[in-house]
């Protein structure tokens, strides 16, 4: 009996254990297929980051030197390499020191130093605080009588702008105009282009008005631009500024072929381009009679007999009382019990120590310390130092002004747009900045050949410009993170 027990007992053992390692094998079996399957799934993730697409290759610009196709005054893109056709000035500044007197700034003939355009060169201002003059000669004088006048140019502050200006002069006809004596007196009808020093960001437009009645010339400016401009300074991108003066005595100002500021010669510019038709006499002065006074203190007011000027504003207050717990014996501030003389405190040199002064810890839970004393407040009776009414002055005779007589200096040009005729261009600057790079001057009367040049040489440059800050955006690791997704 006890030997089927014992056999069947052992039987029972064998099978249990067998289920268990077949139950261990075939866990083991599915383990070996989920690291299988998870494995496969990487390579599929990997070969799908191998098989993404690579970004668009970014479109090249290519640079092609732009050329004038139509009536023109001057075009220079400088692209020959060279200053071939301009005219460094070999003269001193007046009126300054020797060591600054000369304009001995370098100017250099180069592309950018971070050029997103091969093959695209412009004269570059290289010198900080140097006098810097060159010019050059137009194909012929413009002169102002039925067309109008279109200026532009390039600008691009490389390493930005501290205190210095970029603008362009064009340099009136005269028999005695001399490139190489280029000063800053130097005749010019018009002055234009970006200046700027500390947070002013000026655009200046200016011109030399000729006084028909004495000859002389006086500068009239533009009004200053609503615009913003302070992005076009900050940027080291390049921007084209425009010029554009019309026979009706219009103008228009642009940078990037957008209208900043525009006005009329006749109504836009300071000081106004004609005087006015009647002065104030100088001659004239008002009578030692004249009253101008709208209001005087009534002569027959009398003081009340009841008015009290010695009351004082504030009182006490009689109905206060001293708050329960107020410690009149105890002081606000009493001497720091551990503070400790200085050792080399000289009593001679110094005085007596004393210690210094903290508040007094028994005040900190009671209403206060100290003397008590009422509080003051608004004496209802105080009535102030009296005064007389003012009524209207009986009198008054208005506010004295001169008279008016015909201005002896009055003339009226209503022709502003007929300048001096101009027959160079020059760049005559000071600045603390170096690296100012300029490009592609063009002079004409004809706005369709000013846009089609712009569009030849600075569209190029803003293609150039927006292809490179394309590819930076498309290299980003969000930007392909985001494509992968």
């Amino acid at each position: 009996m006890w030997l089927c027990v014992a056999l069947l007992s052992l039987s029972l053992c064998l099978g249990l254990m067998g289920h268990v390692r077949a139950q261990e094998e075939a866990d083991d079996m599915e383990m070996d297929v989920e690291d299988a399957i998870d494995d496969m799934q990487e390579e599929d993730v990997e070969e799908e980051e191998e098989k993404a697409p690579s970004p668009p290759p970014v479109p090249t610009v290519t640079y092609k030197a732009p050329e004038p196709m139509g009536e023109h005054y001057f075009a220079e893109s400088f692209d020959k390499g060279t200053l071939q056709g301009w005219v460094l000035s070999q003269a001193k500044k007046e009126g300054i020191d020797e060591d600054i007197a000369k304009y001995d700034g370098k100017w250099e003939v180069e592309e950018m130093k971070d050029t997103k355009l091969p093959g695209d060169k412009g004269l570059v201002l290289k010198s900080k605080a140097k006098h810097h003059a060159v010019s050059a000669l137009l194909l012929r004088p413009f002169t102002f009588d039925t067309k109008p006048l279109i200026v532009q140019y390039e600008v691009n502050f490389q390493t930005g702008i501290d205190c210095g200006g970029a603008y362009v002069k064009l340099l009136s006809q005269t028999p005695d105009l001399d490139l190489e004596e280029f000063v800053d007196k130097t005749p010019y009808t018009i002055m234009f282009g970006p200046d700027k020093c500390g947070e002013d960001y000026k655009l200046h437009f200016i011109f030399r008005h000729k006084n028909p009645k004495t000859g002389e010339f006086e500068e009239k400016h533009a009004k200053k631009p609503d615009a913003d401009l302070r992005t076009y300074y900050t940027d080291k991108k390049t921007h084209l500024f425009t010029l554009v003066l019309n026979p009706d005595n219009s103008f228009e100002i642009l940078i990037d072929q957008t209208v900043v500021n525009s006005g009329s010669l006749l109504n836009d510019m300071t000081p106004p381009i004609n005087p006015l038709a009647e002065i104030e006499d100088p001659d004239d002065h008002k009578p030692e009679d004249w009253d101008e006074r709208p209001k005087i203190q009534d002569p027959d007011s009398v003081k009340p007999e009841d008015w009290d000027e010695d009351a004082p504003a504030k009182i006490p207050d009689e109905d206060a009382v001293k708050p329960d717990g107020w410690l009149d014996d105890e002081p606000e501030y009493i001497g720091d019990p551990d503070a400790l003389k200085p050792e080399d405190w000289d009593e001679d040199m110094d005085g007596a120590w004393e210690a210094p002064q903290i508040p007094n810890p028994v005040c900190e839970t009671a209403p206060g310390c100290g003397p008590w004393e009422r509080p003051v407040i608004d004496n209802p009776n105080y009535k102030g130092k009296w005064k007389p009414p003012m009524i209207d002055n009986p009198n008054y005779q208005g506010v004295w002004k001169p008279r008016k007589i015909p201005n002896p200096d009055f003339f009226e040009d209503l022709h502003p747009f007929r300048m001096t005729p101009f027959s160079a261009v020059g760049l005559e600057l000071w600045s603390m900045s170096s690296d100012i790079f300029f490009d592609n001057f063009f002079v004409t009367s004809d706005r369709n050949v000013a846009e089609r040049w712009a569009a030849d040489g600075w569209g190029l440059k803003k293609a150039a410009e927006g292809a490179a800050e394309d590819d930076i955006l498309r290299r980003s690791p969000r930007n392909r993170k985001l494509r992968k997704d």
